[in-house]
């Protein structure tokens, strides 16, 4: 096993090496231009989509716009948020959180592009629900189904590693580390809560994610501005040290500028999986009359993921400056910094924030693995087992020793992003089009609001 282990780790460190992560940024950074800047031009807009109650029920889709996205938040917004960016520091110093802003500032234009394809192509299954995602528009826009069927196997597999098994040990890890719980009892809710919604499908999924999220989100983002706010003299200092390093790069665990490029940008693109190709499988469901304007919901999901949360776990570890300290894992890095400024209360903060991150990500991924699998075998009955499969695979995820899975997942993930990639640059000229569209389509709506007040 430990053969195998050290096997997909080589293998992970080559596929997640410079060259894909060129591909990744340079992707987005070639979409920021091709759109005009289109994640700045078109933000108030899309935060106001956001936050609109009344969103449109007349248009083909399975759930709405903000459940669109909550499902997908749900699945990104995960381990990588607590441990991924302590260990980006503890590799790349305080300036591998600059790396991954700047990476999150162009995935928003990356996952724009893959919202605007995946509603675009989308098409309805046999139970008369939406289907979408990187498989379907690398058939049906590229016209190269054997890149679809890659991505959707690769998918199907990885859901048990990134969305599934590992999600579940750090939902069991926190648990008995911090309430010693133990692994099996946790496990064993995990399933229960799983099956109710996963089984259910996407409609349930959006519906528990809608609520779910927002209050996670909130209860993190809270307890990170408090400290802030109790601590404002030591803020300005933070972010002098994280542009400082950004440039210059030091890390606890040694390192330069090469680094913290390296750490931030991986782990930035970690966390809010822009250009892996799983977001665009929940927009797809999403009711709307343009494929453009649930794309534009769906790039805020960067903002808030990377911008937002990411933001509040590495602040919080460079303020404290534990990061220094070589003695602290990564993975307590984050509790340690809160602890700094909360006392005890600060690992139960970060424990309750990890615990929520890890079972919505679950959630998120039961969807887009069942998504891939149906691409690969739209028998209902079959669809229905791997739902099946996979909420029991969260118990052996709870109770295994999970490492060989986390390797391979890392591997699947990044045989992911590849066809997905190829797919954006191939289909860009769509993208550019359907921005068109929307764009003609906001103005005219501005019009109709101003002859309606004038009238």
């Amino acid at each position: 096993m430990n053969g195998l282990e050290g096997f997909l780790d080589k293998v992970g460190g080559i596929i997640w090496g410079p060259p894909l992560l060129i591909l990744l940024v340079g992707t987005g950074i070639f979409l920021t231009a091709r759109l005009g800047l289109i994640q700045l031009r078109l933000l108030p807009y899309a935060l106001k989509l956001v936050f609109t109650k009344n969103q449109d029920k007349k248009s083909e889709g399975d759930i709405t716009h903000f459940q669109a996205l909550m499902t997908a938040m749900a699945a990104t917004v995960g381990v990588g948020n607590i441990v991924g960016v302590a260990t980006a520091v503890v590799l790349g110093g305080p300036g591998a959180i600059f790396w991954m802003w700047m990476a999150g500032f162009f995935g928003m234009a990356t996952k724009y592009g893959e919202a605007v394809l995946a509603v675009k192509y989308r098409v309805k299954d046999a139970n008369g629900q939406m289907a979408g995602g990187p498989m379907y528009y690398l058939e049906h826009g590229l016209k190269q189904k054997w890149l679809g069927v890659a991505f959707a196997i690769f998918g199907a597999l990885a859901a048990f590693g990134i969305g599934n098994g590992t999600q579940s040990k750090a939902v069991a890890d926190v648990m008995s580390q911090t309430f010693s719980v133990p692994h099996w009892i946790t496990g064993i809710v995990l399933v229960i809560l799983a099956g109710m919604v996963i089984l259910g499908g996407i409609k349930t999924i959006g519906k528990v994610t809608s609520f779910f999220v927002p209050i996670m989100a909130l209860f993190y983002v809270i307890a990170g501005a408090i400290v802030m706010i109790m601590n404002i003299n030591l803020v300005p200092e933070a972010f002098a040290t994280i542009f400082k390093f950004a440039f210059t790069g030091e890390a606890a665990a040694g390192g330069a500028v090469g680094a913290a490029i390296r750490f931030g940008v991986a782990r930035g693109l970690f966390s809010n999986e822009a250009g892996l190709g799983s977001a665009p499988i929940a927009a797809a469901a999403a009711r709307t009359d343009l494929p453009g304007r649930q794309a534009l919901v769906s790039m805020t999901q960067v903002l808030f993921d990377t911008l937002v949360i990411c933001s509040i776990t590495g602040v919080t570890i460079v303020m404290s400056g534990q990061w220094k300290d070589t003695s602290i894992e990564a993975g307590a890095l984050s509790a340690a910094a809160f602890g700094t400024f909360l006392g005890d209360v600060g690992p139960i903060v970060v424990s309750i924030g990890l615990l929520f991150f890890a079972t919505s990500t679950i959630f998120g991924w039961g969807y887009y693995g069942e998504k891939c699998f149906q691409y690969l075998f739209p028998n209902p009955t079959a669809v229905k087992a791997y739902r099946v499969i996979f909420v029991l695979f969260i118990f052996v995820g709870a109770t295994a020793k999970l490492s060989v899975v986390w390797a391979f997942a890392d591997v699947l993930n990044g045989l992911m992003a590849i066809p997905n990639l190829i797919g954006l640059l191939g289909l860009s000229g769509v993208i550019l089009l359907e921005t068109k569209r929307i764009q003609t389509k906001i103005k005219e709506e501005k019009a109709e609001k101003i002859a309606a007040k004038k009238a």
